[in-house]
């Protein structure tokens, strides 16, 4: 599959389902909770809320050297589009026997988006880059400081009303397997640059898949 073609299949795919699970209502991912806390205080959408924290975030790597790349300023436009269009799309739902399929689709196709994003390499996302930022500049693990940042726009997400719940105890367990399954998938096993894309993005899911990619 072309590079291009993973990169924007991705990253339209990581914002449906993002708006997926926000149509579930039964718990976002960390920067999903802080995004629609943001929302609800503002009154701006969500999906605008993502790109605007996306830029904002993305300011953040000058201080610290970071290069963008084509997937990084893709990323922070079209995954807040992709979400304000398919929450336009896709009406609210109030019984629970549609809304946990929606969330399990999300979860599950998210990390189908981020396997195709990652294995398109064209560089991270803004969140993700502020995290491998951060990691060289303190010497920290990148584990540690992935961990911390998720846990501050949670903490801050949930006090501005964002949704916390079993759907973001459920992300924060099954997006990393997903994430490394799916780039092993997309990314190839064998042969030229698919090889190289397995073998160094690999263990990338685990440490930072986010969607991040978001």
């Amino acid at each position: 599959m072309d590079r291009l073609v993973k990169l924007y299949a991705g990253l339209v795919l990581y914002g449906v389902t993002d708006a997926l699970m926000i149509r579930a209502d039964l718990g976002l991912d960390p920067w999903d909770v802080f995004h629609q806390g943001l929302s609800r205080h503002t009154g701006i959408s969500i999906g605008t809320v993502s790109i605007l924290v996306g830029a904002a975030v993305l300011l953040l790597w000058w201080p610290m050297r970071q290069r963008p790349g084509l997937g990084t300023v893709s990323n922070v436009v079209l995954v807040g589009a992709s979400i304000d269009v398919t929450c336009a799309v896709v009406p609210h739902v109030e019984a629970l026997g549609a809304r946990v399929p929606l969330l399990l689709c999300g979860v599950l196709f998210n990390g189908v988006a981020t396997g195709l994003y990652i294995a398109a390499r064209f560089g991270p996302g803004p969140r993700d880059g502020l995290m491998t930022g951060l990691h060289r500049r303190t010497g920290r693990s990148l584990r540690l400081i992935r961990t911390g940042v998720e846990l501050t726009v949670l903490a801050a997400g949930f006090l501005l009303g964002g949704g916390v719940g079993v759907g973001t105890v459920l992300y924060a367990l099954a997006i990393g397997p997903l994430a490394q399954f799916f780039l092993r998938v997309f990314g190839g096993s064998s042969g030229g640059s698919h090889t190289r894309a397995g073998t160094s993005a690999a263990p990338v899911p685990r440490e930072r898949a986010v969607a991040d990619t978001i």
